[in-house]
Formats: structure tokens, sequence, C-alpha cells
């Protein structure tokens, strides 16, 4: 199962690295900083199992520890195919406190910073990470021109609305957009989804596994899906990444985590098979939990 973002094919089963510096809550100033020998063992294992696109942002570091140094440390030299995506727009003082979205102007410090800690001299996929703009074409086309200078190779959007796509297409290619979605969180997003697909365009869900618990991870798990879950001999986290999966060939997934038997299982949801009966099922709980 692959996509292509541009002229990159990736396996639609990822990585996301969001939670990779810390245990516990992602951004939570009380975390605390992951095992260093730990987290490098998970992204080498990633690799090894298949994963060839890994998601990360600048802003993703706890106290002692950076996703994009830790991706850097475990990975470089890159191998070909590894397509490392990242974010750019918000950012956080070294103490951990939240900045106002970067300007357009501040975007490439925000990219050349990323090269810097990823020890690239390109960027293989940069989002726009939107927060309360309702119009993105100024940003958007600072990013076009960093492309047109060779810094990045493909532009995606994250956390944004219809709008904001047809915004960005107006000045050049969008590969992907990410946003908040799962089972049972934003079903709002169904229509988008069916959009992206119409356009060619990857949708990457984030938060696809913690849905509304978001950056604390964790949640109540429903007695639908535990039952699925155990039809198929297969964890509950599984089925919900099966499901996001059945949702179109463009949906591409980006689960983290720390523990490599977390991160073999989600890995490995990529080969389960839901029956037509139980995505309905699992449909339902969708919209009737959203």
């Amino acid at each position: 199962m692959t996509w292509r973002l541009g002229d990159l094919t990736v396996n639609r089963v990822g990585f996301g690295a969001m939670r990779l510096p810390q245990q516990g809550g992602a951004f939570d100033p009380e975390a605390r900083p992951r095992d260093r020998a730990q987290a490098i063992g998970v992204l080498r294992k990633a690799v090894e199992l298949g994963v060839n696109h890994i998601d990360t942002a600048a802003f993703y570091f706890s106290a002692t520890r950076s996703a994009n140094e830790l991706i850097n440390s475990a990975l470089a030299p890159y191998r070909e195919d590894l397509v490392i995506v990242t974010k750019v727009g918000p950012s956080r003082t070294p103490q951990g406190e939240w900045l106002p979205l970067a300007t357009p102007g501040q975007l490439r410090g925000q990219v050349e910073e990323n090269l810097r800690q990823l020890g690239r001299d390109h960027l293989d996929v940069v989002n726009l990470r939107v927060s309360g703009l309702d119009d993105i074409s100024a940003h958007f086309e600072q990013l076009a021109r960093l492309r047109q200078d060779g810094l990045v190779r493909h532009l995606g959007l994250s956390n944004v609305k219809p709008h904001h796509l047809d915004q960005a297409q107006r000045i050049a290619e969008v590969v992907c957009v990410q946003n908040s979605y799962g089972l049972g969180h934003h079903p709002e997003q169904d229509e988008f989804i069916g959009v992206c697909g119409e356009r060619g365009v990857a949708f990457v869900p984030f938060f696809a596994l913690t849905g509304a618990a978001r950056e604390a991870g964790g949640q109540q798990e429903d007695a639908e899906v535990t039952e699925i879950a155990r039809a198929h001999g297969a964890s509950p986290a599984q089925v919900r990444l099966a499901w996001t999966l059945a949702r179109g060939p463009h949906v591409l997934v980006i689960p983290g985590t720390g523990d490599p038997e977390h991160l073999k299982q989600n890995v490995e949801a990529g080969e389960l098979r839901l029956t037509p009966e139980e995505l309905a099922r699992l449909d339902a709980l969708h919209l009737n939990d959203g």
C-alpha cells in the first residue's frame, strides 16, 4: 500500500515523531524526556519495518530532546527512499512556550532551522500549519519561493479548511493535507477527505488513535471497536488505523510511539482488512461519536 507525494513514493503507514522526545503528553512541561537510546532504537526499528514516511517538526522537543535531532542521529545518512515531512508556522521558545504564528517573512528561518537540525540540504515536504488565518496566500507564496530556491521539494498544508486548499493550489502544487481526524473524531472532515482524493492530494490524519484526547494520548475504548479487534486477533488501535486507511487510497496514517511493540503493531495494521459489515458498523460509530 503506497501513495505518491509528488514524485516521492511512501508506504501508507508512516511514523509521527511528536511523542518521541518525551514520555507522556506532548508539549507537557512536566513530561519526562524519553530515554535517548530508546528513541533512536524506535526510529531505526521503524525503518527496518518498512516505514519510509516520518512526520516531524522543529517545535517537537522536550527539555533535553529534539525530534529532529533524534531523527538525524538515528537515520543519517538517510536512505534515498526515506521521506521526512516537517511543518512550519508554529514555534516555541527554548523553554517550551508557544510564540505567535510565524509571519511570511519568518518562514525561511523556520525552514533553515529544520534543515540544520535534520542535517539536510533540502526538505522533502514542508507543511504550512495554519492557526487562526483565514487567508494563507502570503504564507504559501513564501513557501513556494523557498521551493523555487531548492530548499523545499514539495508543499503541503496542516490544520486547514477546504478554502485554504483552494488558496494554496492557486499558488503551487499541494501534495498533502494534515488534519486532526480519526474514528469518531471530526466526522465533518469526511467530505474534505473526498475532495482531497478527487484532487490527488494525500490526506494525512493526526490523532487518528488518540482522537479527542489529542496530545495527551490514551482514551476509553468503544465496545464495538474491541469486539471487532477480538474477531481479528488484533488490538483496538490496529482496528482504528485499519478503518482510517479504508477511508481512501490517498489516506495515510502517522501514528507515533516510543514503544517498539506498539510500533510493530501499528505497522502491521496496514495489513488488517476489515469486512464491509465491520466497516459499516464502525462508520455508524464514527458518525454517532463525532
